[in-house]
């Protein structure tokens, strides 16, 4: 019999005898055994670089004791280690001692007191006071260093944590050490300020209060502040820790969640909590007064019993194919399964879809065997990247991939139409020129002949193929564009998961919960569960005691339906799609066609004011529940503060609505709404109420197998079921070029508009062009060109853009430099451009 040893290390730390994993850190294991080791420049998502020395031990390793930086050391078998020896102490007493000679002791004022280490680790290792009795240095402060981020150098301890963040978890090296000897400071360079899509992570690690944040500073004090774990609402459901004070968010910090964003969060949704204190929240219910046609708070009661008798007239006269919901992919599970329940069990319509038109065929997405983030970061794994740039939409995401790049043998290929910020981190680039991926991908699958394939050459998609099949594959899956069909992405995907079996899917979907609306069925054609009408309508039947009878509309097909006067009552469920929805006159025709439009959200939007009844409800902070994300992960939601005004909980409005239309949702709770859902859906059953809320990491949910004697229950969505849809190929035409319809993270969206630390970043957009069509335009000073299509034209500056390739034009979405929307037209597969030099002047 073969004796397999166990490849744990054992050791000896303070007489006690631990085990740690080989090649760990003497400091991490320590830790996970329930050791302190005082630190300040250790990081565990960072590189060890043993700046500070605040973390030296005796270690013996059979030579004798000797001190060594425990955050640089790692264990071995045997090893001997004692971290509170009296030479230890004496040399974690001598840093501090070094350390305070010329940190200010303005802890009364500085925004870290409280919950600062070195004022922790100066009082439990310090040496209790100072024998330096020069003059202490001194520097300007505080210096902003970018609109957010202001630098106090003289508390600055040099530990390293923020250059080392810059550098290697978001690429982006802005911050550095500058001087020599005693004059060294971090600081920027004049001609790079510290413009980081990340910068705030650097004030969450900063250990003493070198870095503060210009949104919270002189806002509060630890001993005031409230703290909850709660989930951020956007795609990736990063997990957060929420700081309030009196009834008012004041901070956002990233918890460090080994599945999900490893305590990093991206600014954008970092700053974001300002949104929910904005003077444009909507506080009360208002009607549309008919007469006048202006907007007038009225009582709840008021307004629930109009828009309830606006659906039940619309049914009673038209059917429940009249009445309509779109949105509700900001809202927790639990409220988007009670609007569910609402739509399709009791007014009997399938008219529902959170995706806005920029997503991808929901029964596609259901279908795909889904992949977590771990597995797109699994070590020697392959990652094929469709969608646009992760770094703009998709911010902890691409940090995570990033560093999976960089450290763990990760092997990326781009199928994408511009050159994206993991670009130069790629092992193969191939651009395909808009409505060219699923073309692309076939030939990539199957033996091609001839040079190239829309201006690829074969032999490159020859490696591609031959790399994915070596590897473990994850296909991160989204838009490349709004300006062309999603066709040609979703039948690449089909193609794909066929080729390669064991290849996962994660669905890059940008709007927060839009993946657990689907999984919950807020999509045409699907109940909840990732299961279709046509096999799960019999058993929410029985449960519901009504479901619909045939698939309803996705978000266009509404908007046509309603512009064609086909749609009477429509709900808007926090969506705006005068401003968000791809196609701008559309969306404009549908909604002043309809008799009735119900908008319900937390903000004075386009939409709302376009609307006959506005319900304002309870948002981010404010809510609990369970939020999902792109990979179908479940994590708790938790409240903070109280909605402002009147405003209520969406499954509270939901359950209001049913009984005025002569139902009863049976929802008295959000664990009340979770609870049945996990009853009906397999897909739900195996995360528990409390075990979402103990889990750090939530449920990832996956529907277990059939138990013996459980009743038959629906099945989930094959991909055999799904026939690839036909994606049409269009003749590149060499004198227009294609349009790239994208995103950036700091656009005109409704949260950004309302942050005042934020809006400010949005900048003007601009048509980008390849530096070689700039010049042959022949662009003049301004910058100012023509752009046309067959659906419209607009005025945009242009700028050259070595990331964009011939023959292609870029434009930001929802940006205040033209909006591309103007240019689309519903159905076409690209959007092919004509551009002109012109003048401002």
């Amino acid at each position: 019999m073969t004796v397999v040893e166990s490849p744990a290390v054992r050791l000896t730390v303070d007489g006690r005898a631990i085990t740690a994993a080989p090649g760990q850190l003497l400091i991490a294991a320590c830790e996970q055994a329930g050791v302190y080791i005082p630190h300040f420049c250790y990081h565990p998502r960072m590189r060890s670089v043993g700046m500070c020395r605040m973390c030296l031990v005796e270690v013996d390793t059979g030579r004798g004791p000797a001190l060594q930086p425990s955050c640089m050391l790692p264990v071995s078998e045997g090893m001997v280690v004692e971290t509170a020896s009296d030479a230890a102490a004496r040399a974690q007493d001598g840093v501090l001692e070094f350390l305070l000679l010329n940190h200010p002791l303005d802890c009364p004022v500085c925004d870290k007191g409280g919950e600062c280490p070195l004022q922790d680790q100066t009082m439990a290792y310090g040496p209790g006071e100072s024998r330096f009795t020069e003059e202490k240095r001194h520097f300007a402060k505080p210096i902003p260093i970018s609109d957010l981020i202001l630098l106090d150098r003289e508390r600055c301890i040099l530990c390293d944590r923020c250059t080392r963040f810059a550098d290697e978890v978001a690429g982006e090296p802005l911050i550095g050490f500058q001087d020599r000897g005693s004059h060294t400071q971090v600081n920027t360079f004049p001609e790079a300020p510290f413009d980081s899509y990340f910068s705030g992570n650097t004030v969450q690690i900063c250990p003493v209060g070198a870095l503060t944040a210009r949104p919270y500073r002189f806002k509060a004090r630890p001993w005031d502040i409230s703290e909850t774990i709660s989930t951020y609402p956007n795609a990736m459901g990063d997990r957060v820790s929420v700081h309030a004070s009196r009834n008012q968010i004041l901070r956002l910090q990233g918890v460090d969640s080994e599945a999900v964003n490893h305590g990093w969060l991206s600014d954008r949704d970092r700053f974001s909590f300002e949104a929910v204190h904005s003077p444009n929240r909507l506080r009360e219910p208002m009607l549309r007064d008919e007469s006048s046609g202006e907007m007038q708070a009225v009582s709840w009661s008021s307004a629930l019993s109009l828009a309830a008798a606006a659906i039940r007239e619309a049914v009673d006269a038209h059917g429940a194919s009249s009445v309509a919901i779109l949105g509700g992919a900001g809202l927790c599970a639990e409220d988007q399964y009670a609007w569910v329940k609402l739509v399709k069990g009791i007014v009997g319509t399938d008219n529902v879809d959170a995706r806005m038109g920029d997503g991808l065929w929901a029964d596609l997405l259901c279908a795909l065997p889904r992949a977590s983030v771990a597995d797109a970061c699994h070590p020697g794994g392959a990652v094929l990247l469709i969608s646009g740039d992760l770094r703009e939409e998709f911010g902890t995401l691409y940090l995570r991939l990033r560093h999976a790049l960089l450290n763990d043998d990760v092997a990326l290929v781009e199928l994408t139409p511009l050159e994206t910020s993991l670009s130069s981190l790629a092992s193969v680039s191939l651009r395909a020129r808009p409505g060219d991926t699923a073309l692309l991908t076939e030939a990539m699958l199957s033996p091609q002949r001839g040079e190239s394939v829309a201006g690829v050459p074969t032999k490159a998609l020859a490696a591609v193929a031959s790399m994915l099949k070596r590897r473990p594959l994850t296909v991160l899956l989204g838009r490349t564009s709004l300006a062309e069909s999603p066709a040609a992405v979703e039948r690449a995907a089909i193609l794909l998961a066929r080729k390669f079996p064991q290849a996962r899917f994660l669905p890059l979907l940008r709007r927060g919960g839009t993946v657990g609306a689907l999984d919950v069925g807020m999509a045409p054609g699907l109940l909840p569960g990732r299961v279709t009408l046509a096999s799960a309508s019999d058993w929410y039947r029985s449960a519901w005691g009504a479901a619909p009878e045939a698939r309803g509309l996705g978000t266009e097909e509404v908007l046509q339906a309603a512009a064609a006067g086909k749609i009477k009552t429509l709900v808007l469920l926090g969506a705006d799609p005068v401003v968000d929805f791809p196609y701008s006159r559309l969306a404009s025709e549908g909604l002043s066609a309809v008799s009735t439009l119900i908008s319900v959200d937390l903000f004075n939007t386009a939409s709302v004011r376009r609307a006959d009844i506005v319900l304002p409800a309870a948002g981010f902070g404010e809510r609990e529940g369970t939020h999902v994300n792109v990979e179908g992960r479940a994590t708790a939601v938790t409240a903070q503060v109280t909605p402002p005004g009147v405003a209520r909980r969406d499954w509270q409005i939901a359950a209001e609505l049913a009984r005025l239309l002569g139902g009863d949702l049976g929802i008295s709770s959000p664990r009340d709404a979770w609870e049945e859902l996990a009853r009906l859906s397999p897909l739900h059953s195996g995360a528990s109420w409390e075990a979402l809320r103990t889990d750090l990491d939530g449920v990832l949910l996956q529907a277990p197998p059939p138990a013996d004697g459980e009743p038959l229950r629906p099945e989930a969505l094959r991909l055999a079921d799904l026939e690839p849809p036909e994606a049409a190929v269009v003749p590149f035409d060499g004198y227009s070029f294609r349009l790239v319809a994208d995103r950036t993270v700091y656009d005109g969206g409704t949260v950004v508009g309302n942050c005042p630390s934020l809006a400010a970043k949005a900048r003007p957009g601009r048509l980008r062009l390849n530096v070689a069509d700039y010049e042959r335009l022949g662009v003049g000073g301004d910058g100012a060109v023509v752009v046309t299509s067959s659906a419209g034209s607009l005025v945009a500056t242009a700028k050259p853009d070595d990331r964009v390739p011939p023959a292609v034009a870029a434009l930001a979405q929802n940006t205040a430099g033209g909006d591309p929307r103007l240019l689309l037209s519903p159905g076409d597969a690209v959007c092919e451009v004509r551009i002109e030099a012109a003048s401002l002047t």
